[in-house]
C-alpha cells in the first residue's frame, strides 16, 4: 500500500506482503478497524527502525 506496512509484516513473517495487503482491505471494508491498525502497525514500524 501506501506506508510499506504490509512489505515490512510480509518480511517479518516470511510470507507474500499481498496476503497482509488483502487482510487490511477486508478489515477496512468490514469492520474499519483496518486503517486504524494499519496506522498503528506504521508507528510500530517507523519507531522500530
Amino acid at each position: 500500500m501506501i506506508l510499506g506496512v504490509c512489505d515490512w509484516l510480509g518480511s517479518k513473517f516470511s510470507t507474500d506482503p499481498l496476503v497482509f495487503r488483502i487482510i487490511f482491505v477486508v478489515l477496512a471494508l468490514a469492520y474499519g478497524t483496518g486503517i486504524g491498525l494499519y496506522l498503528i502497525l506504521w508507528i510500530i514500524k517507523a519507531i522500530s527502525k
